[in-house]
């Protein structure tokens, strides 16, 4: 193509259409990511597939192209959103927590016994239609009682792990005595050994003064006594 057939610079009424579409484009950006951010924020942080949005039983992988797509998208340095920060903590969490084996295979017993307490009292089954083909109520129901069930899992926890500190603190109590006692024990020998040659002088000078007495008294004369009358 020579000169001549370069194609003409985009006119200023194209530039400004542009500009428009690339602020339309941004500000899209934006609002998907406030939209995130406030998603994550308000989704029940005990459970890790919630804050994720995803669902339980999903394989590994797809946890962690979950995480990617959603840490690019609300990542502080992405966003001016000040919460952004404390969305992309709580997300970095949920994530940690199902990458644990022993902590997903706790969240996946909370949600299935919430589905199973959800059956017994709608007095169904797992073969009923309602169970098998769960319409949006009953799974909103299910994620209700998800919460019921991870707030009832978590006081529990909370309350062995207070009475194991408490334990511990009497346990720890106990062996602060001990080890006072033992201090006290030793700091008395020390005393009673350094002070060892004084008793040991101040009992020869004891035994001096009883053998210098002895000889005093077995020196005089005894007087007689008169007789009266």
């Amino acid at each position: 193509m020579t000169v001549s057939e370069q194609p003409p610079p985009p006119k200023e009424d194209e530039n400004d259409e542009l500009d428009a579409l690339d602020a339309l484009e941004k500000e899209a950006s934006e609002f998907n990511k406030d939209a995130e951010i406030d998603r994550i924020l308000k989704a029940f942080k005990l459970d890790a597939y919630a804050v994720l949005n995803l669902q339980p039983g999903i394989p590994d992988a797809q946890i962690k192209i979950q995480y990617r797509k959603l840490s690019l998208l609300i990542h502080p340095d992405k966003t001016s959103n000040p919460l952004a920060p404390s969305a992309f903590d709580r997300l970095k969490k949920a994530q940690t927590e199902l990458q644990d084996p022993k902590q997903r295979t706790h969240l996946d017993e909370c949600i299935s016994d919430a589905r199973m307490l959800l059956i017994r009292e709608r007095k169904l089954t797992t073969d009923s239609p309602e169970v098998k083909e769960p319409d949006s109520e009953f799974l909103a129901a299910w994620r209700k009682k998800t919460v019921e069930v991870l707030v009832d899992a978590e006081a529990r926890r909370r309350k062995q792990m207070k009475a194991q500190l408490q334990e511990e603190g009497r346990e720890q109590r106990k062996v602060d005595e001990e080890v006072e006692v033992r201090k006290r024990r030793r700091e008395h020998e020390v005393k009673w050994e350094e002070t060892r040659e004084s008793r040991i002088g101040s009992w020869r000078d004891f035994q001096k003064g009883a053998a210098a007495g002895k000889e005093g008294e077995g020196g005089k004369k005894k007087k007689k006594l008169k007789v009266l009358g």
